[in-house]
């Protein structure tokens, strides 16, 4: 009867053939929709799994079911027949072991299932609620009160410190490797300016390679060709330069003084690999005067070379047998974030130890995000870089569960760049507007991240009875930029994130070593109040950011599945990980 409830509220959601359904939706119009292209037909094979799902009492069940199960001569429909079928098994496998462990579940199933099937009775907000009570029952209590959430997460955060950094950083731009990823795409099209942008020879090699499926998918790629002005990695260095112009002329670096930047390169086309480096390289021509910065380029070709000469060497003589295969997969910057997040990590320690001795930290920006100086002087009395001079990067404490805490890693915080002129501390998260559609019936996942950007990234020492002297904020959520981490850190808790994580790799990183201790402590992220940065791909990167659209929402939905499984494989009980991650 349980399943039924649950077949009930599906229906509810997606329509019958009679009505749209609750989500804003009749998935049955795309079922009955004529044509033979391919984007139809994974129309049709995604309206028939969510119809599946609703039962045999739903009138186009019998349809959906043969439109799954007959197979398509297409082997990429093919492969989604198979993963819709096997992830339906997987949802009623879920829902009975849910069941069976929850002795109130069935009480909310129930509930869902009955207040969908007569919604005329019911409001809008009140059916959502007990929805989301089945699927998503975090987001009720963020419905119902968000600033006693906010609060409640705050205090779950509160680090009480015991001891500060006794060699904290002191010369930002000498002590820390700073590090960014590059995303490389083919163009869309051989458009006037990309012929003329690149040299003849380089330019026939990417032709080639435009005829290639693509590998791998990114947020925003950077198409190969497209003008200086909507460069992410021309826009980025520039911004990251006039940055350090202005930590010199306020004296808190030498004025001789470059800063070292390492950039990897990923591509979305296996045949971009080998031209990586050159094409970054001719990116970088545009760019004038960067006499702050030292720029080291990094490609796959470069890491399976580190690899070769002197990971495995180095290797096979401390440690005897090793799989050389395992460490060239492993070790590299293309494909999911998750590879190139690890490198661009890792490769601090390497640093120290072969170029630069005086490296004690790297930090991570990603290229569509600047350091807004004056802002930051102006509202929180220091610079970008005096900010990385604080004993509470390396402090440790006691986290509100009673564990010794390392905090060896930073966290900043972002700002749109539509919302600086209000305050640098405006959330680039909001509270999102009530009326939820489609998938957001089920989880709504701005409202979560809504919710810990209020509580973490927002949170400033001098409220909420936080003085960053006795006490402080951890960080769960970090971006992908804005982030960083001690090479002693580094060294001994060696924390990484799985090559097979996309998106939300800044947090996978945290669960690799989420319960695993060095010197009785666990590492932790130190949210560092005022280090923010100003978020502008909206500014310059609106094509880019248009093209990988629907990459990113496939991104979004994967890591629902990604890390369910992935947070199983980890060594520890599972409640106790969400617990502490929220």
């Amino acid at each position: 009867m349980q399943m039924e409830y649950f077949r009930d509220i599906v229906s509810g959601l997606v329509g019958n053939g009679k009505h749209n359904g609750l989500a804003g939706i009749d998935i049955c119009n795309h079922l009955e929709q004529p044509g033979q292209h391919t984007y139809s037909k994974f129309k049709k094979l995604n309206a028939a799994f969510l119809v599946s799902l609703c039962g045999k009492r739903h009138p186009f069940y019998g349809k959906s079911m043969v439109f799954l199960q007959k197979g398509e001569s297409d082997s990429r429909l093919t492969r989604a027949s198979k993963f819709f079928n096997d992830i339906s098994g997987r949802i009623f496998r879920e829902l009975r072991c849910r069941l069976d462990e929850d002795k109130d579940f069935a009480s909310k199933l129930a509930r869902a299932g009955d207040l969908v099937k007569n919604t005329q009775k019911h409001g809008k907000k009140e059916i959502l609620a007990a929805v989301w009570d089945v699927f998503f029952p975090e987001g009720v209590k963020i419905l119902e009160d968000f600033e006693g959430e906010v609060k409640n997460l705050r205090g779950i955060r509160t680090i009480r410190l015991t001891n500060f950094n006794k060699s904290p950083i002191r010369e930002p731009a000498g002590e820390i490797l700073f590090t960014s990823n590059v995303l490389l795409t083919v163009p869309k099209r051989l458009s006037e300016a990309f012929l003329i942008s690149l040299p003849p020879a380089l330019r026939k090699q990417v032709e080639k390679v435009m005829g290639e499926e693509q590998k791998y998918w990114y947020d925003h790629p950077i198409p190969v060709g497209v003008p200086p002005e909507n460069n992410e990695l021309v826009y980025g260095l520039r911004e990251l330069n006039r940055a350090l112009g202005f930590e010199k002329e306020r004296g808190t670096i030498p004025h001789g003084q470059k800063l070292n930047c390492l950039l990897s390169v990923s591509v979305t086309h296996l045949g971009l690999q080998t031209l990586a480096k050159p094409l970054a390289v001719e990116m970088l021509k545009s760019l004038e005067g960067l006499n702050h910065l030292n720029i080291y380029v990094w490609s796959e070709t470069d890491t399976i070379k580190l690899v070769e000469e002197i990971i495995i060497p180095c290797a096979k003589k401390f440690f005897g047998s090793i799989r050389e295969d395992a460490l060239i997969r492993t070790i590299g910057i293309d494909g999911e974030y998750g590879r190139h997040y690890s490198f661009l990590k890792a490769i601090a320690g390497f640093w120290q130890v072969f170029i630069d001795p005086k490296i004690k930290a790297t930090f991570k920006i990603d290229l569509d995000q600047v350091f807004p100086q004056i802002e930051l002087v102006k509202e929180t009395g220091l610079s970008a870089f005096e900010h990385f001079m604080s004993p509470l990067w390396g402090a440790v404490g006691l986290d509100a569960y009673g564990e010794k805490v390392e905090l060896g890693m930073v966290a900043g915080a972002l700002v749109n760049d539509s919302d600086i002129q209000e305050s640098l501390f405006t959330p680039d998260v909001k509270y999102p507007r009530f009326g939820p559609q489609a998938d957001e019936w089920v989880f709504l996942s701005s409202l979560p991240q809504a919710l810990s950007t209020q509580a973490e990234m927002m949170t400033r020492y001098e409220n909420h009875g936080l003085d960053g002297r006795g006490a402080c904020i951890q960080r769960v959520h970090v971006t992908g930029g804005t982030c960083g981490i001690l090479v002693d850190s580094l060294r001994r808790f060696r924390p990484f994130t799985p090559t097979f994580i996309g998106r939300a790799e800044d947090q996978a990183y945290l669960l690799s070593v989420l319960f695993r201790p060095s010197h009785q402590r666990f590492l932790r992220y130190v949210h560092k109040d005022g280090l923010i940065m100003r978020h502008d791909k909206e500014t310059f990167a609106t094509e880019a950011i248009k093209a990988a659209e629907i990459g990113k929402k496939v991104g979004d939905l994967m890591r629902v599945l990604v890390f369910s499984n992935y947070a199983r494989l980890l060594p520890w009980d599972l409640d106790k990980i969400k617990e502490v991650v929220d």
